[in-house]
């Protein structure tokens, strides 16, 4: 993988659905970005992480542990997820304090490799509290990614227009003039 360039189809969703996208298909095969450290210090440069985390095999470990409990509560279910997502969140806490500029919240860890991992589980409360239903996986057959939908009807369906939802819309045209 390149140290210079994000090998992943989709990138700048925020950080919980970002580390779920960490996990890919292309050609028929599963890619993983967290596969090593390599992978990882590009996520954590991607997600403005790079300087307050190390890419070490601490936080590579937890961030997987993080990719999973995420993956359970957005594939499957909140019961399921909760107590995953919730050991990933005993590991650190929010410091709210007041400061010139008025409230701040700054998050502190039990142990700094937490941090990453503790970072993505509390993203996804943050999207569970703006607004759950927009929390989507991509429609596309092969497609395993998830985004956060933004459009303004809510009724996004692919991770992006120009793949999956080209090759949806081309199998369709594709079955129309078969039939024909």
């Amino acid at each position: 993988m390149s140290a210079t360039r994000d090998p992943r189809p989709l990138t700048g969703e925020p950080l919980a659905l970002d580390l779920l996208n960490t996990r890919w298909n292309e050609e028929g095969a599963t890619r993983d970005l967290l596969a090593d450290t390599d992978g990882l210090a590009l996520w954590l440069a991607g997600n403005g992480l790079a300087g307050a985390h190390a890419a070490d095999e601490d936080v590579l470990r937890h961030l997987r542990q993080a990719r999973e409990a995420l993956r359970t509560a957005v594939e499957g279910s909140l019961e399921e997820g909760a107590p995953l997502v919730d050991a990933v969140l005993a590991h650190g806490r929010v410091r709210v304090r007041l400061t010139a500029q008025g409230a701040a919240e700054e998050p502190q860890f039990t142990d700094p490799s937490w941090g990453p991992a503790w970072l993505a589980a509390r993203d996804y409360l943050d999207l569970l509290t703006r607004a759950p239903g927009r929390i989507r996986a991509c429609a596309g057959p092969a497609c395993v990614l998830h985004f956060f939908d933004t459009s303004r009807n809510g009724t996004r369906r692919w991770c992006s227009m120009a793949a999956c939802g080209n090759r949806a819309k081309a199998s369709r045209h594709y079955a129309r003039s078969k039939e024909s």
